[in-house]
């Protein structure tokens, strides 16, 4: 071998050398990156789960907050249905036995007389005892009287469900 052959052998010995060299480094140093890459989204994942451990914390909070709201809405609505049902059999009671003193007349329907006439307000019989002093009355037919209690019936029980209803409506828009 010549001394230009043994030079360029040389040469290409240390390409060679030089290049598996970079070559390692190269490796190496993207291995290095690679493990400082994965600590770091090893880490951003960890405190993207304590983020979310949080997020998922406050919302069990607040569903449990309102689970508890809804279910004291719903007592508090239970207990008010309870009162209107009991207001509204009572009252029903009530004009059932209202109905059958009717019916059976041991109460009587009158209405009052105006007397302009006699122009007299004292009591016309000795020992008579009313509420109103000196006025005449009239007593109603009792299918009349019958009718004006269906009526007024009616409209109690109307005004009880109308009670209800804007009991519910308070409790809710609470």
């Amino acid at each position: 071998m010549t001394p230009v052959q043994k030079l360029i052998g040389l040469g290409l010995a240390i390409l060679l050398a030089l290049a598996i060299g970079f070559g390692g480094a190269w490796q190496v140093q993207d291995w290095r990156l690679g493990k400082k890459m994965a600590e770091r989204i090893a880490e951003q994942g960890a405190n993207h789960q304590k983020e979310l451990d949080a997020i998922t914390g406050e919302a069990w909070l607040q569903q449990s907050a309102e689970l508890d709201k809804r279910l004291a809405t719903e007592e508090k609505l239970a207990l008010q249905d309870q009162q209107h049902t009991k207001e509204l059999s009572d009252a029903q009671r009530n004009q059932a036995r209202l109905r059958d003193q009717l019916a059976t007349a041991d109460v009587r329907l009158s209405v009052l007389i105006e007397d302009s006439a006699s122009g007299c307000n004292v009591h016309t019989a000795p020992g008579t005892v009313g509420v109103v002093h000196a006025a005449r009355r009239a007593q109603l037919d009792p299918a009349h009287a019958q009718r004006i209690v269906r009526i007024t019936d009616d409209g109690d029980n109307a005004i009880t469900a109308l009670r209800a209803c804007q009991a519910y409506v308070r409790a809710i828009t609470q």
